[in-house]
């Protein structure tokens, strides 16, 4: 809780980083549903799609991801870039995030950019489609191309491979066939089989189906391989009889030509909308005695997944309507049907993807491919009393980017929510004293309210209970009251701050709660203050709710007194905001403002790459800090305002120690701007969001640390006197060992130097010994080759100075007596030793040399 005493924050860790997941490209789904493959700059992800975690990724060499397809097995990943370029990825069994080198790389597939692709079921076969209007079936053990199709009329858009099975017949004839389709609006049905019974036309499309008007971009066949389902950008789909072909296959295998017939579709159903994705449901939705296959499902511009049965009637449809002019963000770009889950899932072109159950028709699960620039950030709780929950506080944190969803990230799982109601982009987040309800600005003009629904804690969805509409600008600050009222059962008031230079107050005494889907309440304003002579960029309400303070780009930020007066009786509630004072002094504008919890201070962050501190008595500025290397756009007090917390456009995050004015912890993980800066209510976390579309949660490790540099002394102390404990025994082996391991050259030096001066005053122990000690030859003789070399750096060291010049000597000199040069040189790897060779060499020649003395005459 704030207000414990703890030591200053120094030290922080990531502890979860928030990245790109889809920017765009393809996308494919493992059959169990279970992983899924995404591309971001150039990169295919693997990801756990339940904990939202990375597997591993595999490069593409900066190359754009034109077409993925993963083999049914999940044992292989295909890529074809726009170079083009086909690589084959095995996926590792043993996965942990790292990057996985292709398998195989063909430099030149096909002659121009592959756009589709897709694998059979039994993962022996691939397909692919070109720009050029050629599509290849490749045999992906080998790599060998079986198959080359041509005479599309154009870029190939579609692909299905048809490999029926009837486990009712004991013996069959086998059917493998492609079905292909073009811009040419035409569908192409080629027999694989043919080549093996070396048909003249086995090149030839078997069947050509005509009936779209526009491109067929999606294609589907029933397990039996009996119907087939094409959607175009026609608006319509059409159902085709595939039994037909089949028997007409099996009557004409002994001609010499291929059959070439024009079919006519025996359903067209109208959609109304341009179709990106069709297939079939293989599940039975309704609960009745209906079979599979008889439901299908469709996902275009609209940007939701419709379900249709075969008649043409629309059974329901999977996600949320948009308005018009959101549908261009929204529509879906590709659809698949995964079985094992029995659910579609739809990627969008806001680079999002969700998952639907068909049965149910909820939403199961929901990805966040791409937040873009995030521009603010607010920690959210869904429980009303901390105490009582703990484990739900701050559990959740809302990110307004650069589009008109906010963004909601579980802090404890992996759990994401959209919240749609702006028809614009968000600009500003602020949450109320409980951190329950939280508030959102927009480019729309408008302010909305957001509280939690009613379910449990653990699947809390919030939603938008009111909204305040008044400015005649975007609104680009927003903030909520800082007390509680009546044990936070009734919320008191909004402070807005717009892009026409004013501020409103708003009565939110009559806004609910809780989210149960009624219709949003509208707020009255209760006054409008013409603030400053710019935009307003930031506002801030004191902990007491007597002070606003709002931060401009005309480079002041001002004091206001807020005067509130909820409802009593008839009275109805009222409130002004009054100009105490204006902070002057920056040179650019100010991008934030930002009471402290405890004194009555402001701290403002700016353009001009500093922070202040304003006394708010007479609005001085009574310190400067400085060391962002750009505009200084958010900034927060922590630890009883000991400290300060700033983010910049030089994507640093900075800690601050507010007496000694001086920075005392930089935190790097972003390469953009970080516009959004969020503190946990404990102050133990921090979030940063910035425009590289990263969120990185920084966690205090201060007392963590603390422990261990504790731990570690107390260790060295030990060491120290252990090493004591050896000299005063005479186990010098264990005490240059020690001393080795410490790291402590000076320990040594006494060593020696004492070992040297013990020698002279007793001449009997040195008869017969190189250092004067029989213990400390023995440990020269022996010591390892690493051990070595740094005692050996320890002398050149200590022959550097003419005071400690004589041990270093005499060391050096007992070395090269007890030990081979050859010891000494391989110590070194050969290539270390050159600036001890020549005295190595020097003292080697001597050693040879013929004579009595030992340290005693040395």
């Amino acid at each position: 809780m704030v207000g414990n005493q703890r030591p200053k924050s120094k030290s922080y860790k990531k502890l979860r980083t928030i990245e790109p997941l889809h920017t765009s490209g393809p996308v494919a789904i493992t059959s169990d549903g279970s992983n899924i493959v995404t591309c971001v700059s150039g990169e295919a992800l693997f990801t756990d799609i339940k904990h939202s975690r990375l597997l591993c990724r595999f490069s593409s060499d900066a190359q754009n991801i034109t077409s993925l397809c993963l083999t049914p097995d999940a044992t292989h990943l295909i890529t074809f870039t726009d170079a083009p370029s086909l690589r084959l990825f095995k996926i590792p069994k043993t996965i942990t995030g790292q990057h996985v080198p292709p398998s195989r790389v063909s430099a030149r597939p096909h002659d121009a950019p592959v756009h589709v692709c897709t694998v059979d079921p039994t993962s022996t076969y691939l397909a692919s489609g070109s720009a050029d209007g050629v599509v290849k079936v490749w045999e992906i053990s080998t790599g060998h191309v079986t198959h080359v199709f041509k005479g599309h009329g154009g870029v190939v858009s579609a692909l299905k491979f048809n490999f029926p099975r009837n486990e009712s017949l004991v013996q069959h004839e086998r059917i493998a066939q492609l079905i292909t389709a073009s811009v040419d609006t035409k569908i192409r049905v080629f027999d694989l089989t043919a080549t093996l019974r070396n048909d003249q036309g086995a090149l030839r499309p078997v069947v050509v189906l005509e009936g779209h008007d526009s491109v067929p971009r999606g294609l589907d066949v029933t397990p039996d391989g009996k119907w087939l389902v094409s959607g175009g950008r026609d608006a319509v789909v059409l159902i085709w009889d595939m039994s037909f072909i089949g028997a007409s296959l099996g009557q004409n295998k002994s001609k010499s030509k291929s059959l070439v017939t024009s079919l006519t579709p025996v359903k067209t159903i109208p959609v109304l909308e341009r179709v990106e994705a069709v297939g079939f449901v293989h599940c039975d939705r309704s609960g009745s005695a209906a079979t599979a296959d008889q439901c299908l499902f469709t996902a275009g511009e609209k940007g939701i997944v419709k379900i249709w049965d075969w008649k043409g009637t629309l059974l329901c449809n999977l996600g949320t309507s948009w308005e018009q002019e959101q549908e261009e963000q929204r529509q879906i770009l590709d659809a698949m049907y995964v079985p094992a889950l029995e659910a579609v899932l739809s990627v969008h072109a806001d680079q999002n993807i969700f998952i639907h159950s068909v049965a149910s028709g909820k939403l199961t699960e929901q990805l966040i491919g791409f937040n873009d620039e995030i521009v603010d950030a607010a920690f959210l709780s869904p429980t009303v009393c901390p105490a009582t929950a703990s484990n739900d506080h701050d559990s959740y944190i809302a990110l307004a980017t650069n589009s008109s969803l906010i963004r909601l990230y579980s802090t404890l799982g992996s759990s994401v929510q959209l919240l749609p109601g702006h028809s614009d982009i968000v600009l500003s987040l602020d949450r109320s004293a409980s951190g329950r309800i939280f508030a959102s600005g927009s480019k729309d003009n408008t302010a909305r309210i957001w509280a939690p629904s009613k379910s449990s804690a653990g699947n809390t969805q919030w939603g938008c209970v009111a909204f305040c509409e008044g400015h005649a600008g975007s609104v680009g600050a927003v903030a909520m009251s800082r007390t509680l009222r009546d044990n936070d059962t009734q919320l008191q008031f909004l402070l807005t701050g717009s892009q026409d230079r004013t501020i409103k107050m708003w009565d939110l005494s009559d806004v609910p709660l809780t989210c149960d889907s009624q219709q949003a309440l509208k707020c009255r304003s209760l006054t409008t203050f013409k603030a400053h002579e710019k935009d307003i960029n930031s506002l801030d309400v004191a902990p007491t709710d007597q002070l606003l303070a709002s931060g401009s780009q005309d480079r002041t930020a001002n004091i206001y007194e807020i005067l509130y007066h909820p409802c009593s009786g008839t009275r109805a509630p009222s409130g002004e905001i009054k100009l105490l004072g204006t902070c002057k002094g920056h040179k650019r504008g100010v991008w934030c403002v930002k009471f402290g919890k405890t004194e009555r201070i402001l701290a403002t962050g700016s353009g001009d790459k500093t922070i202040r501190l304003w006394n708010l008595q007479d609005f001085t500025c009574v310190k400067t800090f400085e060391g962002h290397a750009n505009s200084v756009l958010r900034v927060d007090f922590i630890n009883d305002g000991t400290q300060l917390v700033s983010s910049g456009s030089d994507g640093l995050v900075k800690l601050w120690s507010a007496r000694e004015e001086e920075c005392t912890t930089t935190l790097d993980n972003h390469e953009d701007k970080v516009w959004a800066l969020a503190v946990s209510t404990d102050e133990r976390v921090i979030v940063s969001a910035a425009a590289d579309s990263v969120v990185t949660f920084w966690g205090d490790c201060t007392e963590e640390y603390e422990q261990e540099r504790e731990a570690k002394r107390v260790e060295q102390v030990l060491k120290e006197q252990d090493f004591v404990n050896y000299i005063a025994l005479q186990d010098y082996r264990r005490a240059i060992e020690l001393a080795l391991s410490l790291q402590q050259p000076g320990k040594l030096f006494s060593l020696f130097r004492d070992i040297k001066s013990s020698a002279v005053e007793s001449l009997t122990t040195t008869k017969g010994s190189v250092t004067g000690h029989p213990a400390v030859d023995e440990v020269l003789r022996s010591l390892s080759g690493q051990d070595l070399a740094q005692l050996l750096r320890y002398v050149r060291d200590w022959n550097s100075n003419a005071k400690t010049s004589g041990v270093a000597q005499s060391v050096l000199y007992a070395m090269v007596k007890l030990r081979p040069i050859e010891d000494i040189i391989s110590a070194f790897g050969g290539a270390s030793l050159e600036p001890l060779s020549s005295e190595i060499a020097l003292e080697s020649k001597q050693a040879e040399e013929p004579r009595s003395r030992t340290w005693l005459t040395a």
